[in-house]
């Protein structure tokens, strides 16, 4: 063999292999890792299957074939001897009662070529139902046997050439029954193989949930920590060596990484408490200057109110990194009382604005009918400030609030909700900055817009705090009229006691 026989692995013919395996391999990714152990337990039990079946099924069909070959054979010689024997001894024999004599006997159907005439056992059968290349084996000499199909039925023909009498003599046998019995061990052996290939995919259901348990049991830990629950750990056992080093690690690395937030969250605290004091100094200062602006120059009353903005602007932020502190040590304060949902919206609403400037319109506030008598648990001085920072965003960044609508949401775990939507006419928000939207300090596309802006970009960031703190969610999507719609979800409480 030369070396241009040899077909080398081309980039294109590798490109060609990526691009039609692509599909499946994709699909085989996409299945979990305990759909992808049974599936390959499955696979693997029906690779068995076949390969023990087709060898069974292949061995046995060719010794019964062979045993059913060989038996016809042996019957075909004797009754070939017997045929002999009675053309050389009589004259003129009755052939017919022969052949008669021999099919009742052995089951089978015959043809004897005998001085250029063809002598039939049945009308059914003659010389032409043979198989060509028997006829001319048999003729020229030759015994021949040839398996070959007869009115759809498999049959074994046996010749055996009579030169002593100048004859030619051929026995059907019928292999219908052989044929019946090989369907049925083929039906049985696949049959088998379902049943194997079903017993590897629930053997390998099963292993993969014992094998995948610790893993169930990780990943459960780590969506607890991921919601907060820096007190989850998983739970030493001694089932299985292998996984002792997984468990002292994971709750190592979750013991170390509670210690890092709390230390961070101490000094977020710290670091506002420290600040307060000379925070309280200067504005005591600013409002002594304030008092005397009069006597200042215009150049140095412009500075002073720049000054005074930036120190409420402070003053807010440490305000703020307070309260989230406290919520990052589990030292929040959380106080629910039952009210009316519709009133705590109004009296929200009321009050927050007030907080906004006064260049911008009061949003119209709306009330769901449906939501008369429903009562929410909440700390109403929580979702004060939720809905004073959503309308203060909305006039940062919004143009200003243009409704504000109280209604019934979506039933959670059997449960109902009350939404509260903040709409506005503004840009809105980006579907790419939505999820970060409610991160601390996330400014975003906003940011090029702050130049003149009071925010401090805690304000959804205390949000979401505080929505989290009673129980609540939220989110933002697109304004029906355009804008942004901030929405905030809390469950509805069954309350029997005094009206709020």
């Amino acid at each position: 063999m030369t070396d241009a026989a040899v077909a080398p692995a081309t980039p294109a013919r590798a490109g060609w292999l990526r691009t039609h395996l692509r599909g499946p391999l994709d699909l085989w990714e996409r299945l979990g890792l305990r759909a992808r152990v049974t599936g390959l337990f499955a696979f693997g039990a029906l690779l068995l299957s076949l390969l023990m079946g087709g060898l069974a099924f292949f061995t046995t069909s060719h010794f019964l074939v062979s045993d059913q070959v060989n038996a016809a054979i042996t019957k075909t010689g004797v009754e070939a001897i017997t045929l002999q024997t009675a053309l050389i001894s009589h004259p003129r024999p009755s052939i017919k009662s022969v052949l008669a004599d021999i099919d009742s006997s052995s089951g089978s159907q015959s043809v004897l070529l005998y001085q250029g005439n063809e002598y039939l056992s049945t009308f059914t059968l003659s010389s032409a139902s043979l198989p060509p290349d028997l006829l001319k084996l048999v003729r020229s000499g030759t015994p021949a046997t040839q398996n070959f199909v007869l009115d759809g039925n498999p049959q074994v023909a046996v010749g055996i050439p009579l030169p002593a009498a100048n004859a030619r003599y051929f026995a059907i046998f019928d292999l219908t029954d052989l044929d019946h019995t090989l369907h049925v061990l083929a039906l049985a052996l696949a049959l088998g193989g379902l049943i194997t290939t079903m017993l590897g995919g629930v053997i390998g259901r099963l292993a993969s949930g014992r094998s995948l348990r610790p893993l169930t049991a990780v990943s459960r830990a780590a969506v607890a920590i991921a919601r907060g629950d820096l007190d989850t750990r998983l739970r030493a056992t001694t089932e299985d060596p292998d996984l002792t080093g997984l468990t002292q690690s994971f709750n190592m690395m979750v013991d170390q990484l509670q210690e890092r937030i709390e230390r961070d969250a101490r000094f977020t605290s710290d670091v506002s408490h420290e600040l307060r004091s000379p925070l309280t100094t200067l504005s005591n200062s600013l409002n002594v200057l304030e008092a005397h602006a009069d006597e200042l120059t215009p150049r140095a009353q412009r500075a002073l109110e720049l000054l005074g903005a930036d120190l409420r602007r402070f003053e807010r932020m440490v305000a703020e990194l307070l309260e989230i502190s406290r919520t990052d040590t589990s030292a929040a304060d959380v106080s629910l009382e039952y009210v009316d949902a519709g009133e705590l919206v109004r009296q929200s609403v009321a009050a927050g604005t007030r907080t906004v400037s006064q260049s911008v319109p009061p949003p119209i506030v709306w009330v769901d009918p449906v939501l008369d008598g429903a009562i929410l648990s909440v700390d109403k001085r929580r979702f004060e400030r939720i809905m004073a920072n959503l309308l203060e965003n909305a006039a940062l960044y919004g143009g200003g609030a243009t409704r504000v609508a109280a209604e019934h949401g979506p039933d959670r775990r059997g449960q109902a909700t009350v939404v509260v939507a903040v709409e506005d006419h503004g840009p809105g928000v980006a579907l790419g900055e939505r999820r970060r939207i409610f991160e601390r300090f996330y400014r975003g596309q906003a940011s090029g817009r702050r130049g003149v802006s009071t925010g401090t970009g805690l304000g959804l960031a205390l949000v979401a705090e505080h929505v989290r703190l009673m129980g609540g969610l939220v989110g933002i999507e697109d304004a029906p009229g355009g804008g942004a719609r901030f929405t905030v979800e809390l469950p509805v409480t069954e309350y029997e006691g005094e009206d709020a």
